[in-house]
């Protein structure tokens, strides 16, 4: 099993549930329509990884997101989370109606940065994604259209979390092509305190 790190100590996440379409300026990025209800899907545990890895048959696009960490059936990590995508692939697999598993869940398809307790209020949360020394993407709580809460319960309404599962909360605009050598780096904040962060070269 595939670990992320919370205040210093290893977790063991069984799932990562995701959150697709969830900051308007994103959806018109990508030419989608505006769901009626949160878009959800999972990845496995198996594409957990500490390493950005470039697309070396497919164009590899990265996705910036709040992620929290769940225990006890509460929202209590939370880190940087980078959801990383074969978007061409998932073009060809919306455009026939077919799951985007193969575009989405794949091995090292799931970044993070360590995790840490949650003390303040969710509503304060912010992310910044620099790649280059360039800031590329920026969200929070005020631009999502469903608020981490709604995402929770609307998931668990048919889904059981265990402890140590974590919760993507949609990308805000700016994705892009994962190059090899880029330098990101993935900041959360708290208003303006910035409470974690975590840094990669991609390959």
């Amino acid at each position: 099993m595939k670990s992320v790190s919370w205040d210093g100590k290893a977790v063991y996440p069984s799932k990562i549930v995701c959150i697709g379409r969830n900051y308007v300026d994103h959806i018109k990025e990508l030419d989608n329509e505006v769901p009626q209800e949160p878009v959800i899907f999972i990845k496995p545990n198996s594409a957990i990884s500490n390493e950005i890895h470039s697309g070396k048959s497919e164009a590899i696009h990265f996705e910036g997101e709040i992620t929290f960490l769940i225990s006890s059936g509460e929202l209590r990590g939370v880190g940087f989370g980078l959801d990383l995508t074969k978007r061409d692939l998932q073009s060809r697999l919306k455009a026939k109606g077919l799951p985007w598993e193969r575009a989405k869940a794949f091995d090292r398809s799931a970044v993070f940065s360590d995790f840490v307790t949650l003390n303040g209020n969710v509503s304060d949360l912010r992310m910044e994604l620099h790649i280059n020394g360039a800031l590329v993407q920026f969200g929070g709580h005020d631009l999502m259209m469903n608020k981490p809460g709604r995402i929770f319960n609307e998931a668990r309404s048919f889904l059981s979390f265990e402890d140590g599962d974590l919760l993507m909360t949609g990308t805000p605009k700016g994705v892009g092509c994962v190059n090899s050598g880029d330098r990101y780096l993935g900041k959360i904040f708290e208003k303006e305190k910035l409470i974690v962060q975590g840094s990669w070269v991609a390959k």
